[in-house]
């Protein structure tokens, strides 16, 4: 696998991978006179991926074998692998620092696919993940807690007992606090019970997203990824534009031709080379029986035998906390009649119930499941999970670009779609799918002859608001249909066969 230059980008997909070194049980690299503890010659593919979705970093190596490094390490699960990966001129926590001075190695947990290649080769697949990864596998948290829910979660990540987790770790403070019995669950396990239960402080948002990426952990919500601690929309860490083959920008004029050939490749590695909407629209009808436009959460208490029912509206609530794209009435589906009830789609809680204990004075204080007023667990259950839905089923998009090692899961960036629209000279926008989406899952992929990135993002929002017209009545939008008659009673009629 081939070291390009260190600073200088002379082509869009440009990489430095700095010795990929793999270390045996004794802290040993690999020998070889030809790469002495490099086996970057021996590499035809490296990925890595990260997601808001996973506690871990995780990634495998596809390895053609020519020096027998299978056999004399040897391989066996418990190695290590170390590296260093960055678009050339990228330093710091721009850069994938996984080396065993400056970083965080890897840890190789499995090896697969091995075939044999001619005489002389063999080919396999190393698995590997962060150091956290198999720690949450190994250990487990059986203690109480009490304090600040981001309080909680940073004492179980840097537990000597638990997942001791030497790695950055950035949170946004919560504004709820309580006591916490963790029964006897992995690390990651118990921070996710946390994440469930946590508040944001400032603000509406309820529910937290604990996940790592190659620059560190994050324990946050989903708005503070849009906005600042302000409620400014955060500015975009990348605008990458769909544009057809052969067509590009031209140069600004009056530039020398290094200003231009410099222009030329920033505008390249904001070129998306495929996309494609892995879910471009709402399926209202999966939507309306999960429950993310509306539900009814009905809390109860076992010990006084009461119980409280609260109802959860989408539209109602859409406003009270930031999406990715601006505007309090972005809605990703409109507010109009569904039909003769003239309801919308937020109006049917009863389409998703679900009922939750109160958890009122269980450590002798008089606070609920989120460590609020007991009253308010019912309707921030039920922000939670609409929250979580809204996230799952938003527009979800799948972009293909030239590798940049500071791009991460949990950035924001916009995305340039011109609207197919014939009578678009201008070729403004599209209303809905462009504008801006978080990263949610992200593959970096390294071979010989480029690194490119795989980003899977998601927006909970439209770039432009539908335009409802305010129509308040089904009948508008439907028409009017007679209603069935009474069905004639056919039960004394005499069959002729």
């Amino acid at each position: 696998m081939a070291l390009k230059h260190n600073d200088v980008i002379e082509q869009a997909g440009d990489y430095v991978l700095r010795g990929v070194i793999l270390h045996n049980h004794e802290g040993e690299g690999v020998k070889s006179e030809t790469s002495g503890t490099n086996i970057s010659p021996l590499i035809l593919e490296f990925n890595i991926y990260e997601s808001l979705y996973k506690n871990s970093v995780v990634g495998s190596v596809v390895v053609l074998d020519t020096q027998n490094v299978i056999g004399n390490l040897p391989i066996q699960g418990t190695e290590r692998i170390s590296f260093k990966l960055s678009t050339p001129g990228a330093y710091g926590s721009a850069s994938i620092d996984c080396s065993v001075k400056t970083g965080h190695p890897m840890y190789v947990y499995a090896l697969t696919d091995r075939k044999q290649q001619g005489n002389s080769a063999v080919s396999y697949v190393l698995h590997f993940a962060s150091r956290e990864f198999l720690r949450n596998v190994r250990t487990k948290v059986s203690k109480a807690y009490s304090g600040r829910m981001d309080e909680i979660a940073y004492s179980i990540f840097k537990d000597e007992e638990g997942l001791d987790s030497r790695k950055h770790f950035d949170f946004q403070k919560t504004r709820n606090q309580d006591k916490i019995v963790v029964p006897n669950l992995p690390p990651m396990a118990a921070i996710q019970m946390i994440c469930d239960r946590s508040l944001a402080e400032n603000s509406e948002a309820a529910g937290f997203h604990f996940y790592e990426t190659t620059k560190g952990y994050q324990f946050r919500s989903w708005e503070s990824l849009c906005v600042d601690s302000t409620g400014l929309p955060l500015p975009p860490k990348q605008v990458f534009e769909y544009r057809p083959a052969n067509v590009g920008k031209k140069g600004p004029s009056g530039k020398d031709a290094t200003d231009f050939e410099r222009d030329h490749l920033l505008q390249t590695y904001e070129e998306v080379e495929t996309y494609k909407f892995l879910n471009s629209s709402q399926d209202t009808a999966a939507n309306q029986a999960i429950g993310t436009y509306a539900r009814r959460v009905i809390t109860h208490n076992l010990y006084d035998k009461s119980y409280k029912i609260s109802n959860y509206s989408y539209h109602n609530t859409f406003g009270d906390t930031k999406h990715t794209d601006k505007g309090t009435n972005n809605y990703a589906v409109v507010d109009t009649p569904v039909d003769y009830d003239n309801k919308g789609v937020s109006d049917y809680p009863e389409a998703s119930i679900s009922v939750m204990p109160t958890t009122r004075f269980t450590h002798n204080e008089d606070t609920g499941a989120f460590g609020i007023d007991v009253e308010q667990d019912g309707i921030t259950e039920a922000k939670r999970l609409g929250l979580r839905n809204q996230i799952i089923s938003g527009t979800t998009l799948e972009l293909t670009v030239k590798g940049q090692s500071y791009l991460s899961a949990g950035d924001i960036i916009e995305f340039k779609l011109p609207n197919l629209d014939a009578n678009n000279p201008k070729k403004k926008d599209d209303p809905q799918a462009a504008g801006r989406y978080i990263i949610t899952n992200l593959r970096h992929r390294v071979t010989d002859e480029d690194y490119i990135q795989i980003i899977e993002c998601v927006k909970d929002a439209v770039f432009k608001s539908y335009h409802s017209q305010n129509i308040k009545n089904y009948t508008n939008i439907a028409g009017e249909q007679p209603r069935v008659k009474r069905p004639r009673d056919i039960s004394n009629i005499k069959s002729n066969t």
